[in-house]
């Protein structure tokens, strides 16, 4: 392989890793040009700090980027849970000041380890309810809302001294399936789609934000390619009057891996338009990853675009121009300072946001946790949210889909108790039938009991109190916790 087409290419990539510190490959590639990485929660240790720094040594206008976006994702506090507002918390409350607050604070965190690119916020507009992917990621179903509160965090991600990376043009909230488990399509009439889901991506690029990231979802009236490979689709952020970084969806997600591959899927990302090919999480591939997936997907990744260069189907041009961009942003944040921080406190914020309970106020708490599985890209049943409600009281964890009525009628009979009341812990109340008829189940059983939820608001009734949460999250589980015991108004 030429030496020469190598480093180009480096300049483009941005892989994770396995570990806490720094495998011998990648810092070799660091001083080969290799543009930086991205942390996920397997690279979270003692000292994040002492990694950022062997990272910048190696190359010093190296962009590191973490996927946090507070609420149901994280990756900073993935052992405990996110003590930050999620955006469908910041939504329903529509406290803008909050809102830029809490993406100043997420750029104060990231700084603090010394990564330098705040993966959010989310662009998209949750219009599907059935969406196993972004959900209470959203601010919201209504794309004027959506698009304020990412002005807004944008702008208080920035002003932290960090990039922002809104996601995922041209919008993910209208699917039902997981990019990170297939290739979605969205049916919607082209100016339906161009105008609820473009409109935070606009108000993002008239916002001033630093980088934009792709989404592996098929518009087909814009053509057959996902928008991560597709050259009108990216074409139209440039013509929206965005100039600052594209970043790839992971290229090693489903829709990209096992259609086209990683590396035919750098090399078509960036004859699309894209400049920072993500190359994602070495563990997604769970028990078949290799012990070296990381520098394995890394190498696909390069191998590809090189492959491109040498017989033609890639550009010299394009990739220049790709790694021109990235160099240019890695040199504003090098000059770039954090301006004065902004008042903020989390409890109160995701306190204000949390809706109902029940009446009179419970005197302990008794757990049922019968949220769906976790996904690739949310965390969504992490004990931690059952644990914090239940703060030391019975918790079980009920996975609906694999239990008879009766297995599950006996752990609603185990759960209550005389000296508090059942928490029945949900998060798909309107698409997922089981956790609905569980529900229905232990209101006949115990009337006292509660619906602590923690995914997107019931859009039909319930016929239990519930407790709308809208994340998954350590801080939202505490602070439903203080409503069921009537602690706060």
């Amino acid at each position: 392989m030429s030496e020469e087409l190598a480093r180009l290419a480096n300049g483009v990539l941005w892989p994770g890793f396995l570990g806490t510190t720094s495998p011998d490959w990648l810092l070799d590639e660091l001083r080969d040009g290799l543009a930086g990485v991205v942390y996920f929660g397997q690279n979270v240790g003692d000292d994040l700090g002492t990694l950022s720094a062997q990272i910048l040594e190696a190359n010093p206008a190296a962009l590191i980027g973490i996927d946090e976006e507070g609420g149901s994702v994280t990756r900073l506090e993935t052992a405990e849970g996110s003590t930050l507002p999620g955006a469908a918390q910041l939504g329903r409350l529509d406290d803008l000041a909050a809102t830029r607050a809490t993406g100043a604070e997420l750029a104060r965190r990231v700084r603090a380890v010394g990564a330098n690119v705040v993966l959010g916020p989310v662009a998209d507009v949750n219009t599907d309810p059935r969406n196993p992917v972004i959900g209470v990621r959203s601010f919201g179903d209504d794309e004027r809302l959506v698009a304020r509160h990412v002005v807004a965090e944008v702008r208080g991600i920035q002003s932290g001294g960090s990039a922002a990376c809104v996601k995922h043009f041209p919008g993910h909230g209208d699917t039902h399936l997981d990019s990170h488990h297939a290739l979605p399509e969205i049916m919607l009439p082209v100016d339906q789609f161009e105008r609820v889901h473009l409109e935070p991506f606009r108000a993002a690029i008239a916002a001033g934000v630093d980088t934009i990231m792709t989404a592996h979802i098929v518009v087909p009236a814009w053509g057959e390619q996902p928008a991560t490979l597709n050259p009108r689709v990216l074409g139209r952020l440039r013509d929206m009057g965005f100039d600052g970084v594209i970043i790839t969806d992971a290229l090693d997600m489903a829709a990209v891996r096992e259609t086209v591959g990683i590396g035919g899927g750098a090399a078509l990302a960036l004859a699309a338009g894209a400049d920072l090919l993500c190359i994602g999480n070495p563990t997604n591939p769970g028990d078949a990853a290799h012990p070296d997936q990381d520098r394995r997907d890394f190498l696909s990744a390069r191998d590809g675009i090189v492959s491109a260069l040498r017989d033609g189907s890639l550009s010299r041009d394009r990739v220049q121009e790709a790694a021109a961009r990235v160099a240019a942003l890695a040199e504003k944040l090098q000059k770039t300072d954090a301006e004065e921080p902004i008042a903020f406190d989390a409890a109160d914020i995701v306190r204000r946001a949390i809706q109902g309970g029940p009446t009179p106020p419970a005197s302990a708490l008794s757990v049922v946790d019968a949220r769906r599985r976790s996904t690739l890209a949310v965390d969504s049943a992490a004990a931690y949210v059952a644990s914090a409600l239940a703060a030391g009281g019975q918790c079980v964890r009920l996975d609906v889909a694999r239990t008879s009525a009766a297995e599950q009628d006996a752990v609603l009979d185990a759960a209550v108790s005389e000296d508090g009341i059942t928490a029945i812990l949900i998060d798909r109340p309107d698409s997922d039938a089981g956790q609905r008829e569980l529900v229905e189940r232990a209101a006949r059983r115990d009337p006292d009991a509660v619906v602590v939820n923690v995914g997107l608001s019931a859009r039909s009734a319930l016929p239990l109190p519930v407790v709308e949460v809208g994340a998954a999250s350590r801080i939202g589980a505490l602070m439903a916790r203080e409503r069921l015991l009537g602690r706060v108004g």
